[in-house]
C-alpha cells in the first residue's frame, strides 16, 4: 500500500469505514494489527479511528504545533502499516506499542524542528524542552538511568498501588485522567489526587538524589 492510498484511507469518515468493514469492527487492537500485516485496508482504517485522537493529542503535547500534530498522525499510521508485523503481544499491549511509537516519532520530529530553529520565533522551545527533556546523544532519561535499577524499585515502592497504576496508565498507556477514573472505577478527583501525589513523591526522590550527588 503506497502513501497516497494510506492518505486516502485516513481521510475516510468513521461511518464509511464501518460500512466497508462491519465484520472486523469488533476485533481487538492486536487482531487488527495482524490483519494490517496482511495488507488489510479496512483494519488500518479502524485502528486509525480508534487512536487518531490519542496520537494527535501526543503530537500537540510534544510538538506544540497543530499542523505538525496532524502530520504526526499520518506519519504514525504509515509507520504502523510498515512495522505492524514486528508487534509482539507477549511484550506489551497494542495500545502501549502505539503510544510508544507516537511519542518516539513526536520527539524525533521535535528534535529535527529544533535544529531548524522552528521554535525560535514562537519562543516555545524552552517549554518543549521542559516537557520532554533537552535531547542530547549522550543523555539517557530512562527511569533506570535516572535512579539505577535498585533505586527505581525503591521509588516505585514509595508509591501506593493506585498511584503506580495511575502513572502507568497515563504515561505508558496514554489514558487521560478522566479515562483512568472510568477504568479504575474511581471519581476523577481521586485520580487527580493519586496523580499529583505520585508526581510529588517522584520529584522529592529526584531532587533528593541530586542534592546527595552534588
Amino acid at each position: 500500500m503506497d502513501s497516497s492510498a494510506i492518505a486516502r484511507l485516513l481521510s475516510l469518515s468513521l461511518p464509511e469505514v464501518h460500512a466497508e468493514c462491519d465484520s472486523v469492527a469488533e476485533l481487538s487492537d492486536s487482531a487488527l494489527l495482524a490483519r494490517i500485516a496482511s495488507d488489510d485496508r479496512e483494519a488500518l482504517g479502524l485502528l486509525f479511528h480508534r487512536y487518531a485522537n490519542l496520537a494527535r493529542s501526543i503530537g500537540r503535547r510534544v510538538l506544540r504545533d497543530e499542523a505538525e500534530a496532524e502530520d504526526l498522525v499520518q506519519d504514525l499510521f504509515m509507520l504502523i502499516q510498515r512495522r505492524c508485523s514486528i508487534f509482539d503481544s507477549s511484550k506489551s499491549s497494542a495500545r502501549s506499542w502505539l503510544v510508544h511509537m507516537a511519542y518516539q516519532r513526536a520527539i524525533d520530529r521535535r528534535r529535527y524542528l529544533a535544529t531548524r530553529h522552528f521554535y525560535a520565533a514562537a519562543g516555545i522551545e524552552g517549554r518543549a524542552e521542559r516537557l520532554v527533556g533537552k535531547p542530547t546523544a549522550e543523555q539517557d532519561y530512562s527511569p533506570e538511568a535516572v535512579f539505577g535499577r535498585n533505586g527505581l524499585t525503591k521509588v516505585l515502592e514509595a508509591l501506593s498501588e493506585d498511584q503506580r497504576e495511575t502513572l502507568r496508565l497515563h504515561f505508558f498507556e496514554g489514558y487521560t485522567l478522566a479515562e483512568i477514573g472510568t477504568k479504575l472505577g474511581q471519581p476523577i478527583g481521586n485520580v487527580r489526587h493519586h496523580y499529583y501525589r505520585a508526581l510529588e513523591k517522584l520529584r522529592k526522590q529526584i531532587f533528593g538524589r541530586n542534592v546527595r550527588g552534588s
